[in-house]
């Protein structure tokens, strides 16, 4: 372990990871619950470009919440690097680099956010394709992003295991915390291999979101929360150690 003289207040990270991963949280929960989910209608191409050419001012906030999620990803993912590299520089930094990869493909994967903008709300278009087949395509591209979404989830996943591990063995927080992240990442990377691996995953999809969501919900709340309102104590875990 090394001392960090100059360096900023492990306080203030854990205060800065804190407010971050709740507007992650925040911004997340309304891009996918309160945009995706109302004005998507899975299976019906034509009134899915119906609703979002008639919320296309909710639509396009979802996508501006997910920018700034992603913004707010790559400042936790230093926040908690600079914590936890006290406790192991590699795996700290192999955490932010995990979480770093999610934001990249999450980032890239939101291209397919704006096509459907573009083939609905652009004529031109039509000179090409009927208005059946924009919209056919248009849902293409959505369901393309919810697959994306799942690529970037894997990394997530990986991110909030070894995130879990170092959580657990610092002993700045509760170590139940620690096993509720790890439990989360479980959940990420069990459903992101089910929807990659099982043809009828449209069976099973509530039983994996509640295997998925809830756990993760409860655990990286907790864990925000604990870092925004209590902080981190690094001489008790230097104690520990």
């Amino acid at each position: 372990m090394r001392d960090h003289p100059a360096d900023t207040s492990p306080m203030v990270h854990a205060r800065v990871a804190g407010v971050g991963y709740l507007i992650i949280i925040a911004t997340g929960i309304f891009a996918e619950f309160f945009v995706r989910s109302s004005l998507i209608v899975p299976g019906d191409a034509a009134a899915t470009a119906h609703a979002i050419m008639a919320s296309e001012s909710l639509f396009r906030a979802g996508i501006a919440s997910e920018l700034l999620m992603l913004t707010c990803d790559v400042v936790v993912a230093l926040a908690l690097y600079v914590i936890f590299e006290r406790v192991s520089r590699s795996l700290a930094l192999l955490a932010a680099f995990f979480r770093l990869a999610h934001a990249a493909i999450v980032g890239i994967n939101l291209l397919n956010m704006y096509v459907p903008l573009l083939l609905l709300s652009d004529s031109g278009y039509l000179t090409v394709f009927d208005a059946a087949q924009l919209q056919a395509l248009a849902l293409l591209f959505l369901g393309a992003q919810s697959y994306g979404y799942v690529i970037g989830l894997v990394f997530f996943g990986v991110h909030c295991l070894v995130l879990g591990y170092l959580v657990f063995e610092s002993r700045y927080v509760p170590r139940t915390l620690g096993v509720m992240l790890m439990c989360a990442a479980v959940g990420y990377l069990i459903d992101s291999f089910g929807r990659s691996l099982l043809p009828n995953y449209a069976d099973y999809e509530t039983v994996f979101l509640l295997v998925v969501f809830a756990p993760a919900f409860v655990a990286e709340l907790s864990f925000s929360s604990w870092l925004l309102v209590k902080g981190v104590d690094v001489r008790r875990g230097v104690a520990s150690a």
